[in-house]
């Protein structure tokens, strides 16, 4: 028999997918309370012990969306080593995450709201945006190898990802787009390295 804590956690997990299906079929205002206990086939007082709101509710898929984000392991600076095959590696660790249809789902859950009441979700956001990701960590050790240019961190992150996003990321949340074929995912993260390298590796290092 299951434990009683896995019962709760398995019914917590319950309640916040539901309440990712509701949010981004309905919208978060449309969305009710009893509706989301519907759809996670539990009673309205078990949602309300989990999450006293629906502004808690939110604030659990955003955090569900930054453990998805900094859950994948960090890809090491290596000195000495070509700089194309690390930049390959930080791109193709971010385009399975742009990949996978469920961290896309709590995106669309996220940046819909966000649009709509950009207050909701600015303290939020501005936590993810605080916390040093992999990429941001081999960028600066790069830099400080000079074999990157120097430039601020995240204006060199967003550089990179840029083309990620364009085709991977905003098609998909804003016009529902599928997800990128094997394929498009090659073109693109290969367009993306080779921007990248060209405009900010350090030429007499490039490899």
């Amino acid at each position: 028999m299951a434990s009683p804590q896995r019962l709760t956690d398995r019914k917590r997990v319950a309640i916040v997918d539901a309440a990712i299906a509701e949010f981004r079929e309905h919208g978060f205002d449309a969305t009710s309370m009893d509706k989301i206990a519907a759809t996670a086939a539990v009673s309205k007082r078990t949602v309300y012990n989990h999450f006293p709101s629906k502004d808690e509710l939110f604030a659990e898929i955003l955090q569900r969306m930054w453990e998805s984000s900094v859950a994948q392991p960090a890809v090491p600076y290596v000195a000495g080593q070509p700089l194309r095959p690390q930049v390959l590696a930080l791109v193709e660790q971010k385009m399975m995450l742009l990949c996978d249809p469920a961290f896309i789902d709590l995106a669309r859950v996220v940046f819909g709201e966000t649009i709509h009441s950009p207050e909701r979700a600015q303290a939020m956001v501005a936590r993810l945006n605080e916390k040093e990701t992999g990429l941001n960590i081999w960028i600066r050790a790069a830099q400080q190898d000079g074999r990157i240019k120097a430039g601020e961190t995240l204006d060199v992150a967003h550089l990179l990802m840029s083309p990620l996003k364009t085709f991977a990321f905003w098609p998909q949340i804003t016009l529902g787009e599928p997800l990128l074929s094997p394929a498009r995912r090659r073109e693109v993260t290969q367009l993306a390295v080779d921007i990248f390298l060209c405009y900010y590796s350090v030429a007499k290092h490039t490899a």
